[in-house]
Order: C-alpha cells, then sequence, then structure tokens
C-alpha cells in the first residue's frame, strides 16, 4: 500500500503459547479511508496471507463488527467463515446482512468461500433473551446453515484474557469458557474432517 518494501514476516508476534499473532491497533481504523484509491484493494490481505500461509496449519482472522472493506478483505482471503452472534437482538438483527456481504464477496471474488456456522457468544443462560435469540437463529437459520452446538458462555474471567495478555486457556483452563472454546474445536475440526474426507473421495 505505501513504497516502503516490508518483509512477510514483519509484525509478526511469537506467543509464549505457541502461536503467532499479528496484532492491529487503532491506527487499523484508519486503514479504509488508505484503501480507497489502491488497486485491487479488497485482495490485500490475500496477496499478504498467500506470501506466508505454506508456515501454518491453519490462519484465523477476527473481523471488527462492519461490513467495511477490511471485512471484505477478510472474506476474500478467507476459505471458511465462522460467524459469531451475540446472544442479544441487535446482533442477530445484524447477521442478515452479513450473509448478504458474504454473498456478495462470494459472487464477485471469491466462489470458493464456504460458511462453517454460526456461533452464539455472549450467552448468559440467565437471561430469557439468550433463549430466545438462540432459538430464533436456530428456527430462522438452521435449515440453511449450521448453527454450533457449542456457544460462549459471558465471563468476567474472558474479559480479563487481554489485560494478561493470555488465552483463556492459560488464564482460566478449568473455566466454563475454556470448556466451551473446547468443545467448539472439536466441532470445527470435525467439519474439516468431513470436508478432507469429501476431497479424498472426490479424487478417487
Amino acid at each position: 500500500m505505501n513504497d516502503t518494501a516490508l518483509s512477510p514476516q514483519e509484525g509478526i508476534l511469537h506467543h509464549p503459547e505457541g502461536v503467532d499473532l499479528v496484532p492491529a491497533n487503532i491506527e487499523l481504523s484508519g486503514l479504509e479511508v488508505s484503501l480507497v484509491n489502491v488497486m485491487s484493494r479488497e485482495k490485500i490481505l490475500k496477496e499478504y496471507l498467500d506470501g506466508i500461509k505454506s508456515g501454518y496449519d491453519y490462519i484465523l482472522i477476527d473481523c471488527m463488527p462492519s461490513l467495511g472493506m477490511l471485512t471484505v478483505n477478510t472474506l476474500a482471503a478467507a476459505d471458511n467463515v465462522l460467524i459469531p452472534v451475540q446472544a442479544q437482538y441487535l446482533s442477530a438483527k445484524g447477521l442478515e446482512q452479513l450473509l448478504q456481504t458474504i454473498n456478495k464477496v462470494r459472487k464477485q471474488i471469491n466462489p470458493n468461500l464456504k460458511i462453517d456456522g454460526i456461533l452464539l457468544t455472549m450467552v448468559d443462560n440467565r437471561t430469557n433473551d439468550a433463549k430466545e435469540i438462540s432459538t430464533l437463529l436456530r428456527e430462522t437459520y438452521g435449515t440453511k446453515l449450521k448453527v454450533f452446538d457449542s456457544s460462549i458462555p459471558h465471563s468476567v474471567r474472558a474479559a480479563e484474557t487481554a489485560s494478561y495478555g493470555k488465552s483463556i486457556f492459560a488464564h482460566d483452563p478449568k473455566g466454563k469458557v475454556a470448556e466451551a472454546y473446547r468443545n467448539l474445536t472439536k466441532e470445527v475440526m470435525k467439519l474439516e474432517t468431513q470436508r478432507q474426507k469429501s476431497k479424498s473421495d472426490l479424487l478417487r
């Protein structure tokens, strides 16, 4: 995006828990404006990831809750999408708009993009709202999209992880959020195994 040549490894942090991170900062919010006059602006992230992905088994991209060019970049680069939805009415209402954006990206930029499913987050089972949103999502989208059996509960312990610089597995390994993410990982990896098996069957 600028004239300064950077190494593909520039900005990658190696975390002691065994993962690499490319963290964002406040300057990322101004990037939307910078992308306006950039050629092939929707594929900048894909081009970067193409240069480093051979060194990783999986790359996870965490998007901000917007439908701007940064999110389009992510969808253009991704193979699969996991859609987190907070167990609140406003978050659930925004889901349809996101699905429309995903369909546009699939038609125009990334035809191989697949939706793995919808993940309910910040779930407080003590409230009726969370239960109603869960039921609504399953009734509305359950026949078209997978709604993961796992859901991520609301937790003060999870909110503390950023200030400690640790994952939930290091900060509260026996807590309910860590257990929920373990269950989600099993569901996601089961989908991946099924995908790989389907590819193998097609090649026979």
